[in-house]
């Protein structure tokens, strides 16, 4: 277990190992082995706050043998416990792999997709080669001021949040304002393509997001929205974000503490593109990836907080489990 920096962190050793004097070994447990690891577990808090302030946290091996715990004589019922908790553990594996594994594969279908190196079925007329101009009106979004964000109100979306908080395409927002400063600002239609005119890199500016909501909304100031009907906005927006664009833009960028980008860079880029029917075919394809992690996702926070519940009533004894009878 951890006893220095990060304070309290317990794990079992599957492999023969050494340790430096930041950890300490507890050793020939009088008790299950899983079942202690999540005992030690939900102590964690309170091993950090009896920790030594200094350059960093830390505690030594007389705090943590005077911990106190509350445990089942059982054996047996410690183990049950152990067993219930650890089953949700490797489910949560199970679902953290599967996310990793969809992203990965949306990342591949993306790369085929959007380039044309893959067509979806039906589909075989020519891509062809177009300045983002063509497909619409640039215009600038108002200022908001940060202190004029609000928990609700108005939804709108700040520039910092393009490269923070979305990624290629929403249906929501997470700031809002009151309708008075709302009434100063660009008002967004859903469609709309909004990019990040300024950041602290390169790689921030340009960056954008495509506004799908049906909520009317606003967008802050130093963005650039791009608004038109001649294209699917999930489809160009995530084209807009992938490497090759991204560079193209960040060769656009001006400024180095604060990089800016023109909106004239904007409407100069070139990109290869099919028809509008096979823009909204590749869109749905990415909508229905993200939606599948999205469910996979939800599952995954539903079952950490189901975890949490649990070691909070199993651990303190608060709900005990049954412990099977030998028949007689």
């Amino acid at each position: 277990m951890s006893i220095a920096a990060t304070v309290g962190i317990p794990v079992i050793t599957g492999v023969p190992a050494c340790i430096h004097d930041g950890f300490v070994s507890l050793e020939n447990l009088k008790a299950n082995k899983r079942f202690m690891l999540y005992l030690l577990k939900a102590s964690e808090p309170r091993l950090r706050e009896a920790g030594q302030s200094g350059s960093q946290m830390n505690v030594n091996s007389d705090i943590v043998r005077g911990l106190t715990v509350r445990i089942p004589s059982s054996v047996e019922e410690q183990a049950r416990v152990a067993s219930v908790l650890w089953d949700l553990d490797d489910l949560i594996v199970s679902l953290e792999n599967a996310i990793v594994k969809k992203r990965a594969i949306k990342q591949g279908v993306m790369q085929e997709l959007l380039t044309g190196r893959t067509r979806l079925r039906g589909f075989t007329d020519e891509w062809s080669t177009r300045s983002l101009s063509t497909f619409g009106t640039f215009l600038r979004g108002g200022g908001i001021k940060r202190d004029e964000v609000r928990q609700a109100g108005v939804p709108c979306i700040r520039y910092g949040e393009i490269y923070t908080t979305f990624e290629d395409y929403t249906i929501s927002t997470v700031s809002f304002v009151s309708g008075s400063v709302a009434a100063m600002a660009l008002p967004l239609r859903s469609g709309d393509i909004l990019f990040a005119g300024s950041g602290e890199t390169k790689a921030e500016i340009g960056m954008n997001v495509a506004y799908i909501g049906d909520t009317p909304a606003v967008a802050g100031g130093d963005i650039i929205v791009l608004r038109g009907t001649e294209y699917d906005p999930v489809y160009l927006a995530t084209l807009l974000n992938t490497p090759e664009l991204a560079n193209q833009k960040a060769r656009g960028g001006q400024g180095d503490a604060v990089v800016h980008i023109n909106w004239r860079v904007l409407a100069g880029l070139e990109v290869t593109v099919p028809e509008l029917p096979e823009q909204h075919a590749i869109a749905q394809v990415l909508i229905d990836a993200d939606d599948e992690i999205a469910a996979l996702q939800r599952r995954l926070d539903a079952t950490r907080a189901i975890k949490q519940g649990m070691m909070h009533e199993l651990l303190s004894g608060r709900t005990r489990l049954a412990v099977k009878e030998d028949a007689a």
